[in-house]
């Protein structure tokens, strides 16, 4: 059957190149230059997809929205942008588009996102002729992802044979986030994008067109967070949401923000739940792991790092700090998304209150709380209760899990960790692609 496709959109040029496209892919395409001709024209054409531009003289593109979903609650609108906000994404998804994508238009992604919208459309179609028997279009749930075989022999890294049995993915829609940098202080947020197979996951701002992808070669900074820089492009204190993206092995992804990740409660917990929001989207190319075949070590001062070969990725995180804190150890396997979420994505980012002074006269923790961070004294915890007693050293199992996703590519190997951080665990990744790119991976 053929699929229609209303475009909204004042700009000509902008119409007739996207009809073009979307004829030559076989479908009905119909066109309104306003908000008031596209509310006519939705009534009379009822169209199974709509390009809803964002900004048009008179009636905008929200409005249109909330005037489509009023007339039909279950309608599939992308909206399109080429001078959003992350308010203006968030206000748009929140009122129930599908999806959110930017000019200039990626016309692999927008085919992408129309053919998932329609697959949605599928679904609630499904749902209302069979309400007692659900779709099996559905997105991927936590008991069926750790449900799925294990890979014994990944294709390439250090050891350069056969092939791995684990699928790229995606999320299943776009979702926003809103919330403060640690470091900056500034209102910021994020706006979650799906991307086809080989993407990677891209860090980008809604202002401007440049993006810096989330791999080691971009990494700027480890001091107090690890940061990424490529041109314009600037992504602050990433390890908390790429830890998400580690666990639940979302291996393409478009990440817009204004500089820095928030930093919600300091924790990891709201990233698991806005991808669990999103969905997770099985796509048909594989991704390989990265299989550690030789012990490799970073040693500095007190400080080391090991990785070894083993059949998955677990850690031993060995901390040491004066008291409240004192010695900490943790073995932890990830293993399925639901452990991640309940045993190391609550645990939050920790400072020393005799640090404050000092990270403030840096221009860093402009944006710490007492909600978003736990405050240690010479005695005790400040401002808050654990949720953990060994919460601090889940917390540094996090940051690990983060940083180890700097090559996009899940790891498989045993680490030992005793009392490092970000520096130690982008110096291991350096090693660990050292040795990839000389086997050739």
């Amino acid at each position: 059957m053929e699929r229609k496709v209303l475009i909204v959109d004042d700009e000509e040029r902008v119409v007739q190149s996207i009809a073009g496209v979307l004829e030559d892919e076989g479908f009905r395409v119909v066109a309104a230059k306003s908000g008031e001709e596209a509310i006519g024209t939705f009534q009379r054409e009822n169209p199974d997809v709509t390009l809803l531009d964002i900004w048009m003289p008179g009636m905008d593109g929200i409005e249109v929205l909330k005037r489509f979903k009023g007339m039909v609650p279950d309608c599939q609108v992308i909206m399109i942008s080429g001078h959003a906000t992350i308010s203006t994404a968030m206000a748009a998804v929140k009122i129930g588009a599908f999806d959110f994508i930017e000019k200039p238009i990626s016309l692999d992604v927008l085919l992408m996102t129309i053919r998932r919208a329609l697959d949605r459309q599928e679904e609630l179609s499904e749902s209302e002729r069979s309400p007692e028997v659900p779709s099996e279009k559905v997105g991927v749930s936590p008991s069926l992802i750790s449900s799925l075989p294990e890979t014994s022999l990944p294709k390439e890294p250090l050891k350069q044979k056969s092939t791995s049995l684990t699928l790229q993915r995606t999320i299943r829609k776009s979702v926003v986030l809103y919330g403060t940098g640690l470091h900056s202080g500034m209102k910021t947020g994020l706006l979650l994008q799906p991307l086809p197979p080989h993407s990677g996951i891209l860090f980008g701002s809604i202002s401007y067109d440049e993006v810096v992808p989330a791999h080691l070669d971009y990494v700027q900074t480890t001091e107090f967070a690890t940061s990424l820089k490529k041109g314009r492009a600037i992504a602050k204190t990433i390890e908390h949401l790429m830890a998400v993206l580690h666990a639940y092995r979302i291996t393409n992804l478009m990440v817009k923000m204004i500089e820095e990740i928030p930093i919600m409660d300091g924790s990891a917990l709201e990233f698991c739940k806005i991808i669990e929001e999103a969905g997770i989207e099985e796509q048909e190319e594989r991704v390989d792991e990265i299989v550690i075949d030789r012990k490799l070590e970073v040693v500095h001062k007190n400080k080391s790092l090991v990785i070894e070969p083993s059949e998955g990725f677990s850690i031993h995180y060995f901390l040491d700090y004066p008291s409240p804190i004192g010695k900490q150890a943790l073995d932890f396997t990830v293993g399925s998304e639901e452990t991640f979420k309940e045993q190391i994505a609550p645990a939050r980012t920790f400072g020393f209150l005799k640090d404050i002074e000092m990270l403030e006269r840096m221009g860093l923790a402009s944006g710490g709380r007492l909600h978003n961070f736990i405050l240690v004294d010479d005695e005790k915890i400040v401002n808050t209760e654990l949720r953990f007693a060994d919460e601090f050293v889940r917390h540094k199992i996090l940051d690990l899990i983060g940083d180890f996703y700097l090559l996009n590519r899940p790891v498989r190997g045993k680490v030992t960790a005793h009392l490092t951080g970000h520096t130690e665990n982008i110096a291991m990744m350096k090693k660990i692609q050292e040795g990839m790119l000389k086997k050739g991976s």
